[in-house]
């Protein structure tokens, strides 16, 4: 029988607030408060099939998605729990168009979270995972209710990012840029406990996670890519084992524990890609690169966006922090794979060079063990 001690998350936050001697307390509640919300959710993700949570609300939101009811649950909970507790100026849903103020009447405060109450909703009904996404920011307004300049802030100014991921266990992995660490829920005792410490992504992976049904919509840098993974060349770790899910949170789970890249590039339908900057592609960049990996748009990093649209969507290519690399040399035309294909004769556009942005592999990781 193990003898690791057991640390609930509210332990674990109380000891990281001690070691910053001017704390006030309130960054600490916050946490504890996504924490309540993030339980709350939990236990209709587990009853959903049982109390007439599943299946749609008959609405859309923002980005004319049919809305879910587990979805819209998952949104109102994270507003109510997080809303009135005096911590926050501000708060942007993915679920939303506009930003949401605190209610009237409450307390505002100095942080800002954005917030995708429930990606891989798709999956809701077919009992496959999906997650909450979560970023704290710091206002950057003085005073009164916060405004949009609050929540369109770049991924480097977090102070936290996380995710909860539902399935047959649930998960909370959170970052304050002190390193990742994951927390896997006890239902007996109702408490997320410290499961995963100080969690590090090998600096090369050998999967690969991405939509191939969108193959023939891609740019020819990211077709040449998906292929040169899937050919086989022992010496270089290849050909990569395909595995995708479908819901970000858990591909991206995957591929934090055991190495890897997820892509979700731009098309010629949409050539920004599907993912939004705020609520998805920042935080998780945070935790990636938190844990020695990677998140770049295929040119520049993830956390140097500064966003213009409250919902402003980017291509992802996020992972293992050699991966990532790699992969930019491929969506950037500068790999010697695509310069010995054109000088073969390869009828291939260029594509606009640009030096990597990823962030370095750290001296930290291990090369990933096969899937």
């Amino acid at each position: 029988m193990s003898q690791r001690a057991a640390i609930t998350l509210s332990q674990f936050i109380l000891q990281e607030g001690n070691q910053h001697p001017g704390a006030t307390g309130e960054f600490t509640d916050l946490l504890s408060d996504i924490e309540l919300a993030a339980k709350m959710i939990n236990r209709e993700v587990i009853r959903a099939g049982l109390v007439d949570m599943l299946g749609y609300t008959g609405g859309q939101n923002v980005h004319g998605e049919k809305v879910q009811k587990l979805d819209r649950f998952a949104h109102e909970t994270i507003y109510r729990v997080l809303g009135a507790t005096g911590q926050l100026a501000v708060m942007a849903s993915e679920e939303d168009e506009d930003v949401i103020p605190v209610p009237v009447g409450a307390p505002v405060g100095k942080y800002v979270v954005n917030f995708d109450p429930l990606d891989g909703s798709s999956n809701i009904n077919a009992n496959v995972n999906i997650g909450t996404i979560f970023s704290v920011l710091p206002r950057v307004t003085r005073e009164g209710s916060g405004t949009l300049a609050d929540c369109m802030q770049p991924g480097k100014h977090q102070l936290c990012a996380g995710y909860v991921m539902y399935g047959s266990s649930t998960m909370l992995v959170y970052t304050t840029g002190q390193g990742v660490h994951g927390f896997t829920f006890e239902p007996s005792i109702g408490e997320f406990l410290l499961s995963n410490r100080d969690i590090r992504t090998p600096a090369r992976g050998h999967i690969y996670s991405v939509n191939e049904g969108n193959y023939f919509k891609w740019d020819d840098g990211v077709k040449r890519y998906v292929d040169w993974v899937k050919m086989d060349d022992p010496s270089t770790g290849r050909p990569y084992t395909a595995r995708y899910v479908g819901s970000l949170v858990a591909d991206f789970h995957r591929n934090l524990l055991y190495g890897g890249i997820y892509l979700y590039p731009g098309d010629r339908r949409s050539p920004n890609g599907k993912l939004r900057v705020l609520y998805e592609a920042a935080p998780l960049a945070f935790i990636a690169e938190q844990a020695g990996g990677a998140a770049s748009d295929g040119h520049r990093r993830i956390l140097e966006i500064a966003p213009t649209q409250l919902h402003q969507r980017t291509p992802l290519f996020l992972g293992s922090a050699e991966d990532v690399k790699e992969c930019e040399t491929f969506v950037q035309g500068r790999n010697p794979a695509i310069t010995a294909d054109r000088r073969a004769g390869s009828a291939a556009p260029p594509s606009p060079s640009a030096p990597s942005t990823s962030a370095p592999s750290p001296s930290r990781s291990a090369r990933a063990p096969r899937a």
